[in-house]
């Protein structure tokens, strides 16, 4: 199978699972290897935060700082090696309506699956204090009939994404989905929601699959949230941070002359994970004379 036809098979299995009636917990991932430990411990979907983005690529906090093309690179990275639908944040889409135009062109050949452009006016202005606020309605919503206009692949996934409800209020949130559905987005994504009442007022309004992040543990309810037409919550993303403080305290240690006892299991894991079987294979397909294949 082609790289282009397995990117129009995640899509459509991506539309498929907000199509559905499950409320699902995407792993959030970072890496190749990430994805495919999220594959092989069963999870339907892979995201990637603008956060992580920003820590893998550069190192740097979520100030908004990585370029598209090297988001792109990460991204045709991770989409390589996994057979999960994967979608990211793309943050505000690296500009005005003319570069989400550019995003969504970088992404979708990228092998994404899906995205979020969301209506925070990002990134910080001069002089700024305190959160960002949304963009006014007309520029997001030209935003997001950009994003729509320049895909090619009709599976690809638009997001409309908002954090309003923190920033500007309920009443304001729901203004915006209504219009972001109205622009013809996929699903809806809501960060900044603190109550059920929230929730349940911002579910109401959607007509679309609805996403959301950055709910507190007490609203995690997958099936009274798949009730309201949520498909999929953000939990976190601690696998990375996890990753990061294992390798500082095995450098730590190493450094200090504790070199401890390698794990009975970690060389099997990264086999697997790696796809060393497979590469093997196709050593002794192709790298290997029939003769010697034979003896």
């Amino acid at each position: 199978m082609s790289a282009q036809l397995n990117a129009n098979a995640r899509r459509r299995a991506f539309r498929a699972h907000l199509a559905g009636e499950a409320c699902l917990y995407p792993a959030s991932i970072y890496d190749p290897m990430s994805a495919r430990a999220a594959e092989e411990l069963g999870f339907e979907l892979v995201f990637m935060a603008g956060s992580v983005a920003s820590l893998v690529i550069l190192g740097a906090p979520d100030l908004v700082i990585v370029t598209i093309s090297e988001l792109a690179e990460q991204t045709r990275r991770i989409a390589r090696s996994t057979t999960l639908p994967f979608f990211l944040d793309a943050d505000h889409g690296f500009g005005n309506a003319l570069s989400v135009m550019r995003t969504v062109e970088e992404l979708e050949a990228a092998g994404l699956s899906g995205m979020t452009i969301e209506d925070t006016a990002l990134p910080e202005h001069f002089g700024q204090s305190g959160a960002s606020l949304p963009h006014s309605l007309e520029e997001s919503v030209g935003k997001m009939k950009a994003a729509l206009a320049a895909r090619t692949d009709p599976d690809f996934v638009i997001i409309g994404r908002s954090g309003s409800v923190a920033t500007t209020g309920v009443g304001d949130a729901i203004t915006r989905i209504r219009a972001y559905q109205d622009a013809g987005v996929d699903a809806i994504f809501l960060s900044g929601l603190s109550t059920r009442e929230e929730v349940e007022a911002c579910a109401a309004a959607c007509r679309v699959p609805l996403l959301l992040g950055n709910v507190p543990a007490t609203l995690r309810d997958a099936e009274a949230l798949a009730k309201l037409g949520v498909r999929a919550v953000i939990t976190g993303h601690r696998p990375h941070s996890a990753a990061v403080r294992a390798t500082y305290e095995t450098l730590r240690d190493t450094r200090a002359g504790v070199l401890g006892k390698q794990p009975e299991d970690e060389a099997p894991m990264m086999d697997r994970l790696s796809r060393k079987k497979q590469y093997g294979e196709w050593r002794k397909a192709f790298l290997t004379s029939a003769k010697e294949a034979k003896s």
